[in-house]
Protein backbone atom coordinates (compact mmCIF):
# COMPACT_ATOMS: atom_id res chain seq x y z
CA UNK A 1 0.00 0.00 0.00
CA UNK A 2 2.77 2.15 1.19
CA UNK A 3 4.59 1.47 -2.06
CA UNK A 4 1.43 2.40 -4.56
CA UNK A 5 1.31 5.67 -2.50
CA UNK A 6 4.87 6.51 -3.16
CA UNK A 7 4.81 5.31 -6.81
CA UNK A 8 1.38 7.97 -6.97
CA UNK A 9 3.34 10.66 -5.59
CA UNK A 10 6.45 10.46 -7.51
CA UNK A 11 4.25 9.92 -10.64
CA UNK A 12 2.39 13.16 -9.57
CA UNK A 13 5.53 14.67 -9.15
CA UNK A 14 7.62 14.08 -12.18
CA UNK A 15 4.12 15.06 -14.41
CA UNK A 16 4.23 18.62 -12.36
CA UNK A 17 8.47 18.76 -13.52
CA UNK A 18 7.36 18.01 -17.32
CA UNK A 19 5.26 20.75 -17.32
CA UNK A 20 7.52 23.40 -16.01
CA UNK A 21 10.16 21.62 -18.31
CA UNK A 22 8.26 21.88 -20.99
CA UNK A 23 8.00 25.42 -21.11
CA UNK A 24 9.34 27.00 -24.41
CA UNK A 25 11.40 30.50 -24.46
CA UNK A 26 8.29 31.83 -22.50
CA UNK A 27 10.78 31.16 -19.82
CA UNK A 28 12.97 34.09 -21.36
CA UNK A 29 10.17 36.31 -21.05
CA UNK A 30 9.34 35.73 -17.33
CA UNK A 31 13.48 35.81 -16.96
CA UNK A 32 13.61 39.49 -18.69
CA UNK A 33 10.27 40.28 -16.85
CA UNK A 34 10.43 39.70 -13.57
CA UNK A 35 13.99 40.72 -12.08
CA UNK A 36 14.93 42.69 -8.78
CA UNK A 37 13.46 45.42 -11.24
CA UNK A 38 10.00 44.33 -11.73
CA UNK A 39 10.06 43.29 -7.95
CA UNK A 40 11.23 46.32 -6.44
CA UNK A 41 8.69 48.38 -8.46
CA UNK A 42 5.76 46.50 -7.57
CA UNK A 43 6.98 46.38 -3.68
CA UNK A 44 7.22 50.31 -3.99
CA UNK A 45 4.10 50.75 -5.65
CA UNK A 46 1.79 48.40 -3.36
CA UNK A 47 3.37 50.04 -0.33
CA UNK A 48 2.82 53.56 -1.89
CA UNK A 49 0.08 53.82 -3.79
CA UNK A 50 -1.73 50.17 -2.52
CA UNK A 51 -3.20 48.67 -5.80
CA UNK A 52 -3.98 51.74 -7.72
CA UNK A 53 -1.95 50.96 -10.44
CA UNK A 54 -2.82 47.37 -10.64
CA UNK A 55 -4.51 48.48 -14.16
CA UNK A 56 -1.31 49.62 -15.45
CA UNK A 57 0.26 46.02 -14.52
CA UNK A 58 -2.69 44.39 -16.46
CA UNK A 59 -2.45 46.30 -19.52
CA UNK A 60 1.55 46.04 -19.66
CA UNK A 61 1.28 42.37 -19.48
CA UNK A 62 -1.53 41.74 -22.04
CA UNK A 63 0.63 44.11 -24.46
CA UNK A 64 3.28 41.88 -23.95
CA UNK A 65 1.76 38.50 -24.32
CA UNK A 66 0.45 39.99 -28.06
CA UNK A 67 3.75 41.00 -29.00
CA UNK A 68 5.34 37.74 -27.42
CA UNK A 69 3.09 35.73 -29.16
CA UNK A 70 3.40 37.93 -33.11
CA UNK A 71 7.11 38.28 -32.52
CA UNK A 72 7.33 34.47 -32.76
CA UNK A 73 5.20 34.02 -35.20
CA UNK A 74 6.84 36.24 -37.35
CA UNK A 75 10.01 34.28 -36.98
CA UNK A 76 8.36 30.60 -37.33
CA UNK A 77 6.68 31.54 -40.96
CA UNK A 78 9.00 34.04 -41.99
CA UNK A 79 12.06 32.49 -40.74
CA UNK A 80 13.52 35.46 -39.93
CA UNK A 81 14.59 37.19 -36.67
CA UNK A 82 13.61 40.85 -35.61
CA UNK A 83 16.34 43.58 -36.56
CA UNK A 84 17.16 41.29 -39.24
CA UNK A 85 13.78 41.54 -40.36
CA UNK A 86 13.73 45.06 -39.63
CA UNK A 87 17.30 45.38 -41.85
CA UNK A 88 15.72 43.73 -44.87
CA UNK A 89 12.08 44.44 -44.87
CA UNK A 90 11.65 48.08 -44.57
CA UNK A 91 12.77 50.84 -45.83
CA UNK A 92 15.11 52.68 -43.61
CA UNK A 93 15.35 49.34 -41.67
CA UNK A 94 18.54 49.66 -41.34
CA UNK A 95 18.73 52.55 -39.14
CA UNK A 96 15.55 51.38 -36.75
CA UNK A 97 17.08 48.23 -35.83
CA UNK A 98 20.44 50.09 -35.01
CA UNK A 99 18.58 52.43 -32.99
CA UNK A 100 16.74 49.59 -31.08
CA UNK A 101 20.16 47.94 -30.96
CA UNK A 102 21.42 50.75 -28.67
CA UNK A 103 18.86 51.87 -27.24
CA UNK A 104 17.82 48.36 -25.63
CA UNK A 105 21.11 47.67 -24.83
CA UNK A 106 21.85 50.21 -22.48
CA UNK A 107 18.80 50.11 -21.22
CA UNK A 108 19.26 46.52 -20.40
CA UNK A 109 22.56 47.04 -19.16
CA UNK A 110 21.48 49.73 -16.91
CA UNK A 111 19.03 47.24 -15.54
CA UNK A 112 21.69 44.64 -15.06
CA UNK A 113 23.27 47.26 -12.75
CA UNK A 114 20.56 47.48 -10.74
CA UNK A 115 20.01 44.06 -10.37
CA UNK A 116 23.53 43.66 -9.77
CA UNK A 117 23.52 46.14 -7.17
CA UNK A 118 20.08 44.82 -5.12
CA UNK A 119 20.93 41.01 -5.47
CA UNK A 120 24.40 41.53 -3.65
CA UNK A 121 22.77 44.37 -1.12
CA UNK A 122 20.13 41.32 -0.25
CA UNK A 123 22.91 38.93 0.20
CA UNK A 124 24.82 41.25 2.40
CA UNK A 125 21.75 41.62 4.49
CA UNK A 126 21.21 38.32 5.51
CA UNK A 127 24.72 37.76 6.42
CA UNK A 128 24.40 41.21 8.21
CA UNK A 129 21.64 39.17 10.44
CA UNK A 130 23.92 36.23 11.10
CA UNK A 131 26.94 38.93 11.83
CA UNK A 132 26.38 42.20 12.57
CA UNK A 133 29.78 43.21 12.92
CA UNK A 134 29.96 43.16 9.02
CA UNK A 135 28.16 46.36 8.76
CA UNK A 136 30.58 48.70 9.27
CA UNK A 137 32.62 47.08 5.93
CA UNK A 138 29.21 47.51 3.89
CA UNK A 139 30.45 48.67 0.50
CA UNK A 140 33.64 46.92 0.56
CA UNK A 141 31.65 43.32 1.41
CA UNK A 142 28.41 44.23 -1.44
CA UNK A 143 31.71 45.15 -4.05
CA UNK A 144 33.64 41.90 -3.26
CA UNK A 145 29.78 39.91 -3.39
CA UNK A 146 28.79 42.08 -6.51
CA UNK A 147 32.33 40.69 -8.48
CA UNK A 148 31.64 37.07 -7.35
CA UNK A 149 27.82 36.91 -8.63
CA UNK A 150 29.12 38.48 -12.17
CA UNK A 151 32.09 36.49 -12.59
CA UNK A 152 30.20 33.47 -11.62
CA UNK A 153 27.99 34.37 -14.32
CA UNK A 154 30.15 35.24 -16.71
CA UNK A 155 31.69 31.98 -16.58
CA UNK A 156 28.42 30.04 -17.03
CA UNK A 157 27.78 32.08 -19.88
CA UNK A 158 30.79 31.00 -21.54
CA UNK A 159 29.41 27.05 -21.42
CA UNK A 160 27.29 28.97 -24.30
CA UNK A 161 24.46 26.55 -24.93
CA UNK A 162 20.30 27.82 -25.03
CA UNK A 163 19.26 23.99 -23.32
CA UNK A 164 21.58 24.81 -20.58
CA UNK A 165 20.56 28.40 -20.04
CA UNK A 166 16.52 27.46 -20.17
CA UNK A 167 17.09 24.55 -17.20
CA UNK A 168 18.67 27.36 -15.10
CA UNK A 169 16.37 29.96 -15.69
CA UNK A 170 13.65 27.56 -15.01
CA UNK A 171 15.11 26.77 -11.61
CA UNK A 172 15.21 30.69 -10.14
CA UNK A 173 11.68 31.36 -11.76
CA UNK A 174 10.39 28.19 -10.03
CA UNK A 175 11.79 29.29 -6.78
CA UNK A 176 10.92 32.79 -6.83
CA UNK A 177 7.18 32.57 -8.09
CA UNK A 178 6.52 29.87 -5.31
CA UNK A 179 8.52 32.45 -2.77
CA UNK A 180 5.75 35.28 -3.94
CA UNK A 181 2.97 33.10 -4.13
CA UNK A 182 3.44 31.71 -0.45
CA UNK A 183 3.70 35.38 0.76
CA UNK A 184 0.31 36.11 -0.56
CA UNK A 185 -1.16 33.39 1.65
CA UNK A 186 0.46 35.68 4.72
CA UNK A 187 -1.27 39.05 3.92
CA UNK A 188 -3.00 40.10 1.07
CA UNK A 189 -5.70 42.73 0.54
CA UNK A 190 -9.58 43.01 0.09
CA UNK A 191 -11.17 42.55 -3.06
CA UNK A 192 -12.28 45.80 -3.36
CA UNK A 193 -9.21 46.86 -3.20
CA UNK A 194 -8.07 44.70 -6.55
CA UNK A 195 -11.27 45.92 -8.03
CA UNK A 196 -10.56 49.46 -7.49
CA UNK A 197 -7.26 49.16 -8.67
CA UNK A 198 -8.09 48.23 -12.03
CA UNK A 199 -10.09 51.50 -12.54
CA UNK A 200 -7.38 54.01 -14.39
CA UNK A 201 -6.06 56.51 -12.19
CA UNK A 202 -2.21 57.67 -11.57
CA UNK A 203 -1.17 58.63 -8.37
CA UNK A 204 -0.44 62.59 -8.09
CA UNK A 205 1.80 62.56 -5.49
CA UNK A 206 5.82 62.91 -6.83
CA UNK A 207 7.60 60.13 -8.17
CA UNK A 208 3.88 58.68 -9.58
CA UNK A 209 4.95 59.19 -12.87
CA UNK A 210 8.23 57.68 -12.72
CA UNK A 211 6.67 54.73 -11.36
CA UNK A 212 4.18 54.23 -13.91
CA UNK A 213 6.76 54.51 -16.41
CA UNK A 214 8.94 51.76 -14.57
CA UNK A 215 6.06 49.37 -14.46
CA UNK A 216 5.93 49.53 -17.98
CA UNK A 217 9.54 49.26 -18.56
CA UNK A 218 9.71 46.48 -16.36
CA UNK A 219 6.61 44.39 -17.41
CA UNK A 220 6.67 45.44 -21.26
CA UNK A 221 10.03 44.83 -21.87
CA UNK A 222 11.37 45.65 -25.45
CA UNK A 223 14.00 43.12 -24.83
CA UNK A 224 11.62 40.35 -24.29
CA UNK A 225 9.75 40.45 -27.29
CA UNK A 226 13.06 41.22 -30.23
CA UNK A 227 14.98 37.96 -28.01
CA UNK A 228 11.83 35.76 -29.17
CA UNK A 229 12.73 34.91 -32.41
CA UNK A 230 16.43 34.03 -31.41
CA UNK A 231 15.68 31.89 -28.27
CA UNK A 232 13.05 30.22 -30.55
CA UNK A 233 15.38 29.22 -32.86
CA UNK A 234 17.26 28.04 -30.03
CA UNK A 235 14.93 25.84 -28.90
CA UNK A 236 14.59 24.14 -32.42
CA UNK A 237 10.84 25.39 -33.04
CA UNK A 238 9.13 25.19 -36.70
CA UNK A 239 5.97 26.00 -37.96
CA UNK A 240 4.53 22.75 -36.81
CA UNK A 241 4.90 24.47 -33.60
CA UNK A 242 2.56 27.55 -33.78
CA UNK A 243 0.23 26.52 -31.60
CA UNK A 244 2.55 25.58 -28.94
CA UNK A 245 4.38 29.25 -29.52
CA UNK A 246 0.91 30.50 -29.20
CA UNK A 247 0.47 29.22 -26.13
CA UNK A 248 3.91 29.51 -24.16
CA UNK A 249 3.28 33.34 -25.13
CA UNK A 250 0.07 33.26 -23.27
CA UNK A 251 1.55 31.19 -20.54
CA UNK A 252 4.02 33.48 -19.83
CA UNK A 253 1.91 36.43 -20.06
CA UNK A 254 -0.42 34.90 -17.14
CA UNK A 255 2.66 34.28 -15.08
CA UNK A 256 3.96 37.78 -15.21
CA UNK A 257 0.93 39.15 -14.14
CA UNK A 258 0.06 36.57 -11.57
CA UNK A 259 3.75 36.95 -10.05
CA UNK A 260 3.81 40.72 -10.36
CA UNK A 261 0.08 40.93 -8.84
CA UNK A 262 0.97 39.27 -5.74
CA UNK A 263 3.97 40.90 -5.39
CA UNK A 264 2.02 44.13 -5.20
CA UNK A 265 -0.73 42.93 -3.07
CA UNK A 266 1.55 41.44 -0.53
CA UNK A 267 3.28 45.29 -0.20
CA UNK A 268 -0.50 46.49 -0.07
CA UNK A 269 -1.36 44.04 2.58
CA UNK A 270 1.35 44.39 4.77
CA UNK A 271 2.90 48.23 4.45
CA UNK A 272 0.40 50.45 2.46
CA UNK A 273 -2.60 50.09 5.26
CA UNK A 274 0.47 50.83 7.53
CA UNK A 275 1.52 53.94 6.01
CA UNK A 276 4.95 52.37 5.97
CA UNK A 277 7.53 52.91 2.68
CA UNK A 278 10.36 51.05 1.23
CA UNK A 279 13.46 53.11 0.85
CA UNK A 280 16.33 50.39 1.64
CA UNK A 281 16.67 46.83 0.34
CA UNK A 282 15.90 45.32 3.67
CA UNK A 283 12.60 47.15 4.05
CA UNK A 284 11.53 44.54 1.67
CA UNK A 285 11.45 42.03 3.88
CA UNK A 286 9.37 43.87 6.49
CA UNK A 287 6.50 43.33 3.96
CA UNK A 288 6.10 40.11 6.07
CA UNK A 289 7.99 40.43 9.03
CA UNK A 290 4.85 41.38 10.84
CA UNK A 291 2.85 38.75 10.14
CA UNK A 292 5.09 35.76 9.24
CA UNK A 293 8.47 36.76 11.63
CA UNK A 294 11.49 36.00 10.87
CA UNK A 295 10.51 33.68 8.29
CA UNK A 296 9.07 36.16 6.10
CA UNK A 297 12.85 37.53 5.68
CA UNK A 298 13.97 33.85 4.00
CA UNK A 299 11.15 33.45 1.75
CA UNK A 300 11.26 37.00 0.34
CA UNK A 301 14.33 37.72 -0.01
CA UNK A 302 14.91 33.85 -1.00
CA UNK A 303 12.07 35.01 -4.37
CA UNK A 304 13.61 38.53 -4.94
CA UNK A 305 17.51 37.05 -4.61
CA UNK A 306 16.49 34.40 -7.41
CA UNK A 307 14.35 37.05 -9.14
CA UNK A 308 17.55 38.83 -9.50
CA UNK A 309 19.83 35.63 -10.51
CA UNK A 310 16.74 34.93 -12.99
CA UNK A 311 17.56 38.39 -14.75
CA UNK A 312 20.88 38.22 -14.82
CA UNK A 313 21.44 35.95 -17.70
CA UNK A 314 19.04 37.68 -20.07
CA UNK A 315 20.21 41.02 -19.37
CA UNK A 316 23.70 38.99 -20.04
CA UNK A 317 22.55 37.91 -23.48
CA UNK A 318 20.59 40.78 -24.79
CA UNK A 319 23.58 42.84 -26.72
CA UNK A 320 25.46 39.88 -27.93
CA UNK A 321 21.48 38.93 -29.03
CA UNK A 322 20.62 41.52 -30.77
CA UNK A 323 24.06 42.14 -32.42
CA UNK A 324 23.92 38.56 -33.93
CA UNK A 325 20.30 39.35 -34.99
CA UNK A 326 20.96 42.39 -36.73
CA UNK A 327 24.26 41.14 -38.55
CA UNK A 328 23.33 37.27 -39.88
CA UNK A 329 19.83 36.39 -37.74
CA UNK A 330 21.75 33.95 -36.24
CA UNK A 331 23.36 33.71 -32.32
CA UNK A 332 26.45 31.93 -32.15
CA UNK A 333 27.40 31.67 -28.31
CA UNK A 334 30.72 30.17 -28.88
CA UNK A 335 32.14 33.18 -30.64
CA UNK A 336 34.77 35.65 -29.63
CA UNK A 337 31.93 38.37 -30.51
CA UNK A 338 29.75 36.87 -28.08
CA UNK A 339 32.45 36.74 -25.27
CA UNK A 340 34.16 40.10 -25.64
CA UNK A 341 30.79 41.61 -25.50
CA UNK A 342 29.03 40.02 -22.75
CA UNK A 343 32.56 40.76 -20.08
CA UNK A 344 31.66 44.47 -20.83
CA UNK A 345 28.22 43.87 -19.67
CA UNK A 346 29.57 42.24 -16.73
CA UNK A 347 32.30 45.25 -16.25
CA UNK A 348 29.08 47.56 -17.21
CA UNK A 349 27.25 45.73 -14.39
CA UNK A 350 29.54 46.99 -11.38
CA UNK A 351 29.51 50.17 -12.19
CA UNK A 352 25.83 50.26 -9.59
CA UNK A 353 28.00 48.25 -6.89
CA UNK A 354 31.23 50.22 -7.16
CA UNK A 355 29.39 53.63 -6.96
CA UNK A 356 27.30 52.74 -3.97
CA UNK A 357 24.01 54.30 -4.97
CA UNK A 358 21.10 53.71 -3.21
CA UNK A 359 19.43 50.11 -4.85
CA UNK A 360 16.10 50.85 -4.50
CA UNK A 361 16.16 54.44 -6.51
CA UNK A 362 19.23 52.94 -8.99
CA UNK A 363 16.56 50.20 -9.82
CA UNK A 364 13.48 51.84 -10.21
CA UNK A 365 15.41 54.76 -12.47
CA UNK A 366 16.94 52.02 -14.46
CA UNK A 367 13.50 50.57 -15.72
CA UNK A 368 12.11 53.89 -16.80
CA UNK A 369 15.03 53.77 -19.68
CA UNK A 370 13.25 50.80 -20.95
CA UNK A 371 10.63 52.26 -22.36
CA UNK A 372 12.12 54.43 -24.93
CA UNK A 373 12.92 51.61 -27.31
CA UNK A 374 9.39 50.59 -27.07
CA UNK A 375 7.38 52.77 -29.50
CA UNK A 376 9.87 51.77 -32.56
CA UNK A 377 9.66 47.88 -31.42
CA UNK A 378 5.83 47.74 -31.80
CA UNK A 379 6.05 50.16 -34.77
CA UNK A 380 8.69 47.53 -36.12
CA UNK A 381 6.41 44.73 -36.19
CA UNK A 382 3.21 46.44 -37.18
CA UNK A 383 5.22 47.17 -40.25
CA UNK A 384 6.55 43.65 -40.89
CA UNK A 385 3.24 41.41 -39.98
CA UNK A 386 1.97 44.16 -42.80
CA UNK A 387 4.17 43.12 -45.37
CA UNK A 388 2.52 40.98 -48.21
CA UNK A 389 3.83 37.46 -48.50
CA UNK A 390 6.38 37.54 -46.26
CA UNK A 391 4.87 35.71 -43.92
CA UNK A 392 3.82 32.57 -46.54
CA UNK A 393 0.46 31.99 -45.76
CA UNK A 394 0.40 32.47 -42.13
CA UNK A 395 -2.41 34.71 -40.78
CA UNK A 396 -2.82 37.71 -38.13
CA UNK A 397 -5.86 37.86 -36.39
CA UNK A 398 -7.79 41.43 -36.83
CA UNK A 399 -7.78 41.26 -32.62
CA UNK A 400 -4.23 41.07 -32.54
CA UNK A 401 -3.67 43.96 -35.34
CA UNK A 402 -5.99 45.99 -33.51
CA UNK A 403 -4.31 44.89 -30.39
CA UNK A 404 -0.96 46.07 -31.56
CA UNK A 405 -2.18 49.45 -32.67
CA UNK A 406 -3.40 50.10 -29.22
CA UNK A 407 -0.51 48.83 -27.83
CA UNK A 408 2.17 51.46 -29.53
CA UNK A 409 -0.37 54.47 -28.88
CA UNK A 410 0.27 52.89 -25.54
CA UNK A 411 4.19 52.79 -25.77
CA UNK A 412 3.92 56.33 -26.83
CA UNK A 413 1.91 58.03 -24.04
CA UNK A 414 4.08 55.99 -21.34
CA UNK A 415 7.45 56.77 -23.05
CA UNK A 416 5.83 60.48 -22.73
CA UNK A 417 5.20 59.95 -19.29
CA UNK A 418 9.24 58.66 -18.50
CA UNK A 419 10.19 61.96 -19.99
CA UNK A 420 7.89 64.18 -17.42
CA UNK A 421 8.64 61.76 -14.66
CA UNK A 422 12.32 62.26 -15.64
CA UNK A 423 11.84 65.77 -15.58
CA UNK A 424 10.06 65.98 -12.00
CA UNK A 425 12.56 64.05 -10.65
Amino acid sequence: MNNENSVSNTSFIGKILAVILAFGPGIFAIGYTIGTGSVTSMIVAGSRYGMQLLWVLFLSCFFSGILIYVYGKFALFSGQTALYGFRKNIKYGKYLALFILIAVSFGQWGSLMGILTISSNIIFEILSLNFPGIAENQYAIVLIIATAIIALFYGIMLIGKYSFFEKLLIIFVSIMGFSFVISLFFVHPLPMDVVVGMIPSIPQEEGGLLLVAAFVGTTMAAATFLSRPLFIQGKGWTKADDKQQKNDAIVAAILVFAISGAIMAVAHGALFNEGKTVERVLDMASTLEPIAGNLAVSIFFFGTLSAGLSSIFPCLLIAPLLLADYQSGELDTKSKQFRIITLLACVAALIGPIVGGKPIQIQILSQVFNVFALPAVVLGIIILINKKGLMGEARIGQFVKVSLYVAFVFSLIVSLTGVLGLLGY
